[in-house]
């Protein structure tokens, strides 16, 4: 792409030690706990960018319309009665001690359920374009709505503004009508878009295999992850001290490939559910939270 658009090309590389430590100013800048490295990692890219330019351009919103992720193809995904991104709370669950928020699935179905009886539809619609009608709307009610907030409380918090053109309404609108065999033209992810920037991007772009923002496997960040929850948990000066499971943490720390499966989107694995429970440590104490 640098090649075929003559721009500067500039790189960011972020090491561990950095990433961890931007934990908890991401948690200052979105004024939550959040998505931990995801957010970190985006904190720290806009104060790069935030060196020479005062505002960008962002691809973002453009896998929520136009089919991007894997659960809109995955058919053993695609009909389950649930947000497909987190499709089980028992990783929470496994931190907590039992008992502790005893109504969080039903609260989560009851969710998911008024978003789907609220997704308008077509008497014409086929019960896969119907499904992917309430898919469009779970992802865009709920998944966009949480990156949109973490890309402008980072990028803001950074003084640096960031414009997201696939969220224009009358883009939004277009792909909320457009049938799913066009959407998914040639049963690929993003495939009309595909279809429509062929000949004005290199054919090497077009047809490139999605890749995921990047997975944070190092060992390095693992073990700061690790010790920093391990600081959290066993603190009996937090007021979180009495809901954590300790054993359950214990377990994922001593065997993080037990996370078959992301707690969150893509990416949250065992790595990120550490760095959250050292988002949730901070955010309780900074904000001198109690639990009644």
């Amino acid at each position: 792409m640098q090649e075929h658009t003559h721009s500067v090309h500039h790189s960011v590389i972020i090491n561990n030690y950095e990433l961890y430590d931007a934990l908890t100013a991401a948690v200052d800048a979105r004024g939550l706990p959040g998505m931990t490295d995801v957010d970190s990692s985006l904190l720290i890219f806009c104060r790069s960018i935030k060196r020479d330019f005062t505002v960008g351009l962002s691809g973002e919103c453009a896998d929520e319309l136009f089919a991007g992720y894997p659960w809109y193809h995955n058919r053993e995904i695609l009909f389950e009665d649930t947000f497909p991104w987190s499709r089980s709370l028992g990783i929470r669950r496994s931190i907590l001690k039992n008992g502790f928020l005893p109504d969080g699935e039903e609260y989560v179905i009851s969710r998911y359920l008024d978003t789907c009886r609220n997704t308008p539809k077509l008497s014409t619609d086929s019960p896969l374009d119907s499904r992917m009608r309430e898919m469009f709307a779970l992802n865009f009610y709920w998944f966009m709505q949480t990156l949109l907030d973490r890309k402008d409380r980072m990028s803001m918090y950074s003084g640096l503004e960031v414009r997201v053109p696939f969220c224009d309404k009358r883009i939004v609108d277009l792909a909320f009508n457009m049938p799913w065999n066009i959407k998914a033209l040639g049963g690929r992810e993003k495939g009309i878009m595909r279809a429509a920037f062929r000949g004005l991007l290199p054919d090497s772009i077009i047809d490139r295999k999605k890749s995921p923002y990047p997975k944070t496997h190092n060992p390095l960040y693992f073990r700061l992850c690790a010790e920093g929850a391990r600081k959290a948990i066993y603190d009996r000066s937090s007021v979180l001290y009495d809901i954590w499971d300790r054993e359950g943490i214990e377990k994922i720390i001593a065997d993080p490939e037990s996370i078959s499966s992301p707690w969150y989107g893509q990416l949250m694995r065992a790595p990120q559910i550490l760095a959250y429970i050292i988002q949730l440590d901070y955010w309780f104490r900074k904000y001198k939270i109690s639990i009644v």
